[in-house]
């Protein structure tokens, strides 16, 4: 948090007010530069000026007023409203443009049993067609689901786990994690899968997302928060993978898979891009690259 806002009483802003405390001495009362009958402890961290909680603006860099946080360029300003209150399109475009995606495939697959069956023939995982070289399907299976509480399960954990990381690394790192685990997945069932098994759902990019936030929670575990958080995600993780062994159909090795390269994206990231200028770029390239090496694996073996 800033530091409130101090000078020296020959050299007050005009936006700064007085008033008394006793006969003998006086006091400075920093108020909002634009609603100069709210006092305030919060300043802009780039100018200084003393701002009120309406005129905060959260950024990467901490709280800006309205004129240091304007968009320079493509930059987006996300409000502390924004941020702290229910996900949105506006704060978390990629996450729910995935959802819409695979929402309308999985409707239009429930309208048109012929279109179902060409979604399944050109985009499922068919273990045999992937050997055959059609290595992409390990990707585009995240896209289809076999049934209402398969994509509904998937798609609420998307819309949990999705929004807040997506907001903390940058939607196109966070794009490049949800494919890569997604392929990583996929590489994992292809790998140890029997070459028969026909595999639908973004389980792997799920568990990607949940492999990212266990590896935040860990590096915070002496925290309090940190180490409530961690013990969330391991009970969530230990039921989850303990599933296939009571109901059958699972792909627990994309489970598996997902997880492994969400633990690994997050590692990688904390080591190259924490407190770089330039580090949402590095985390999308430290992303694409897991999911570009989960393709070269898939077609090479």
């Amino acid at each position: 948090m800033p530091a409130a806002l101090t000078a020296p009483l020959g050299a007050v802003p005009k936006f700064l007010v007085r008033y008394r405390c006793s006969p003998m001495t006086e006091r400075i009362a920093p108020t909002c530069y634009r609603h100069p009958d709210r006092t305030t402890g919060l300043s802009c961290s780039s100018c200084e000026k003393p701002i009120c909680v309406e005129c905060s603006h959260d950024t990467s860099v901490g709280q800006k007023c309205a004129e240091c946080a304007r968009p320079k360029g493509r930059a987006r300003v996300i409000t502390a409203r924004q941020a702290l209150g229910r996900p949105s399109f506006q704060t978390a475009p990629v996450t729910f443009t995935i959802m819409a995606i695979t929402g309308a495939i999985f409707v239009v697959g429930y309208l048109s049993p012929e279109a179902n069956q060409w979604l399944l023939k050109t985009f499922a995982q068919a273990n045999w067609l992937v050997e055959a070289g059609q290595w992409w399907r390990v990707f585009t299976v995240a896209l289809l689901h076999g049934g209402f509480m398969h994509i509904a399960f998937n798609m609420y954990a998307l819309y949990l786990f999705g929004p807040r990381l997506e907001r903390q690394v940058g939607g196109p790192a966070f794009a490049a994690l949800y494919v890569a685990a997604a392929g990583a997945g996929g590489t994992l069932s292809y790998l140890f899968g029997p070459v028969d098994q026909v595999s639908v759902g973004a389980s792997g990019a799920i568990f990607g997302l949940l492999g990212a936030w266990t590896f935040v929670a860990w590096k915070m575990r002496n925290t309090p928060g940190g180490r409530e958080m961690f013990n969330q995600l391991g009970v969530l993780l230990a039921i989850n993978l303990a599933l296939p062994l009571f109901v059958a159909g699972i792909d627990w090795r994309a489970h598996v898979g997902g997880l492994a390269s969400g633990i690994l994206i997050a590692w990688l990231w904390s080591l190259f891009a924490v407190g770089r200028p330039n580090a949402k770029t590095i985390r999308t390239v430290i992303g694409s690259g897991v999911a570009v090496a989960a393709a070269l694996i898939t077609m090479t073996f």
